[in-house]
């Protein structure tokens, strides 16, 4: 009798817990946009027949359940600290290394060769076609590795950027590794954030310096300029850590002259830095003002250099540091451009021809780096 009444109290709290959260999910209006996590929530998908039997609706379902879950980050926390409390090192696709650093985990086995072999093939127009110089960045797991948990597995972005060099050639590829690799102790990436900071922006100007043959070393710790604390990027709000923030520098270098700067043709500014972003929990967005389909920026340098970049937001804290050597920067970011690329490109393309740079982090590439001919 006990255990009959034992297992009808628990099927009473599991089914009361289900009609309370169930009532709330129906209560609770969706949210569209995560600021903890600075991006788009999935929406509640358009339900028909079709949809349910020939189209991914149960998929697009459950990730709408699970981006508007009932307090999903308080959830995301609690699950957290039961992991901590587990000893886990590894929560939600993210290492928990060393010295407070958040390091996106990227496996071995996600990328097979036929996908690198793939997106490596698109860049053969740009490289042969337009001259381009190619600039892949690795993410900090390759670098910060004393930072990784102890026999933490990552996938080699070395072997990638190999591939990348002998199928372009070393007078289109641009080595940011190797320079990375020697200031592996310094502040070069964000402990809350998967991109590379300023200063390690400006060690791959070095690496862009030396393959241009402009002189390297133009901007130094010394030179930057403290904008923001507290900066707390994309992969603490995966593991909802209560943690120290970030620090967001940049080079005032950059700002000798005044600019003219237009996002998506319509809106202009005279800075290509948006403070607005600084209030906020997208810190990152202060570059570039976040992420934009098309970027013209004039610097009031008379030199007729131009430069296009085809980027991903790895970009947008490098390219500041461009300014001082060329007259127009256009700058493209294919995942909101619509449109052909190579007629967009020919349109901006003065008579003296341009420089093109193809920029973005190792997994960007291999995940998104695509665009129409």
């Amino acid at each position: 009798m006990n255990e009959k009444r034992s297992a009808l109290f628990t099927i009473i709290v599991i089914a009361s817990v289900i009609v309370v959260f169930t009532a709330a999910d129906l209560i609770q209006k969706d949210r569209l946009f995560s600021e903890t996590e600075n991006r788009v929530l999935a929406a509640r998908p358009e339900f028909s027949l079709e949809a349910l039997l020939w189209e991914d609706y149960t998929e697009k379902y459950e990730a709408y359940l699970t981006d508007q879950f009932v307090s999903r980050d308080k959830w995301v926390a609690i699950k957290t600290y039961m992991d901590l409390a587990l000893q886990e090192k590894e929560i939600g696709g993210v290492y928990l290394g060393s010295d407070g650093y958040l390091i996106e985990r990227h496996l071995p086995g996600d990328y097979s060769a036929v996908q690198e072999s793939k997106k490596i093939a698109l860049l053969d127009k740009l490289v042969w076609e337009w001259d381009a110089g190619v600039m892949l960045v690795p993410t900090a797991d390759n670098i910060l590795t004393d930072k990784l948990p102890k026999f933490a597995p990552y996938y080699d972005e070395k072997q990638l950027l190999d591939q990348v060099e002998s199928h372009v050639g070393e007078e289109h590829f641009i080595d940011v590794y190797t320079v990375l690799q020697e200031h592996a102790q310094e502040e070069i990436y964000y402990r809350t954030d998967h991109h590379w900071t300023s200063l390690g922006a400006a060690y791959g100007y070095d690496a862009w310096a030396a393959y241009t043959g402009r002189r390297g070393g133009r901007y130094g710790a010394e030179d930057m300029e403290l904008v923001a604390e507290g900066f707390l990027g994309t992969l603490q709000a995966k593991v909802n850590l209560d943690m120290a923030g970030d620090s967001i520098h940049y080079f005032p270098e950059t700002l000798k002259r005044p600019l003219k700067v237009t996002y998506d043709l319509k809106v202009e500014k005279d800075t290509c830095y948006e403070a607005s972003h600084l209030d906020t929990k997208n810190k990152y967005g202060f570059f570039l003002d976040d992420n934009h389909a098309f970027v013209e920026i004039e610097t009031g340098y008379p030199n007729h250099h131009t430069l296009f970049v085809i980027k991903d937001s790895y970009a947008n804290c490098f390219i500041p540091l461009l300014i001082p050597h060329y007259e127009k920067i256009y700058v493209l970011d294919p995942r909101h451009f619509r449109g052909r690329l190579f007629e967009f490109m020919e349109k901006y393309e003065p008579e003296g021809g341009m420089d093109v740079l193809v920029l973005y982090n190792c997994i960007h590439f291999l995940e998104d780096f695509a665009y129409v001919e």
